[in-house]
């Protein structure tokens, strides 16, 4: 990590780095949360790889340094089924943390919690907030794409997909690795022709398989 991003005293998301404007809200966080005051150091980034450090004055954010452009990170996609209760917002958040490029939400044939679309399109929108939020006190440049739920065949369909099963291959190269419902996959899905990735030897909760399979692929290749 770049040491002016880690030293920083906030880090927030901007439409633009070029003419830095945080939202009401993160100007808020920013001057009655933090409570920064002028003169202290705020990097700012557009999701998008581009950031620039800035200084807080006035009530405003003044760019202080040229604006860089970091590589984009290492394609790691997580497509899991939904998990129960608050555990989606967990999973969400620490795969942000990592650095997983992105999340895939999955309907499989056991899976206990199913969206529609209306429900689908308030629940993204609030776990892309959950996301901006990891990512930003996790100081990332580059923020996650979020989609979903997609059938288990879409997610199967993804270029260079694995399934991740107990009886499994350990440490199976991979970029992408979709993870079932707790009830495991079904018979007719664990027949697609897709490898199998081994993450332990025994039998893990959607949110913590994501987690292993995410680091595994992050620092394997």
């Amino acid at each position: 990590m770049n040491p002016a991003l880690r030293s920083s005293a906030a880090h927030v998301f901007v439409a633009s780095v070029d003419a830095p404007e945080p939202a009401p809200d993160d100007l808020h966080h920013l001057l009655r949360v933090l409570r920064l005051r002028d003169g202290e150091i705020v990097t700012v980034s557009d999701g998008r790889g581009r950031w620039r450090v800035t200084q807080l004055a006035g009530g405003v954010l003044v760019p202080s340094g040229d604006v860089q452009l970091a590589d984009a990170p290492k394609a790691c996609t997580i497509a899991a089924a939904i998990p129960k209760g608050d555990r989606l917002e967990w999973m969400v958040q620490k795969l942000t943390e990592i650095g997983v490029t992105e999340i895939v939400l999955v309907h499989c044939a056991r899976s206990v919690v199913r969206w529609d679309d209306d429900k689908a399109v308030k629940q993204l929108a609030r776990l892309q907030r959950v996301a901006r939020e990891a990512a930003v006190q996790s100081r990332r440049v580059w923020l996650p794409t979020l989609r979903g739920p997609v059938p288990f065949a879409e997610a199967a369909a993804i270029p260079g997909a694995v399934l991740a099963e107990p009886d499994g291959q350990p440490g199976l190269a991979a970029s992408v690795v979709i993870i079932g419902p707790e009830g495991g996959f079904s018979s007719d899905e664990l027949a697609v022709p897709l490898q199998r990735l081994q993450l332990v030897d025994t039998v893990l909760r959607v949110e913590t398989a994501a987690m292993v399979a995410a680091s595994a692929l992050l620092t394997t290749r």
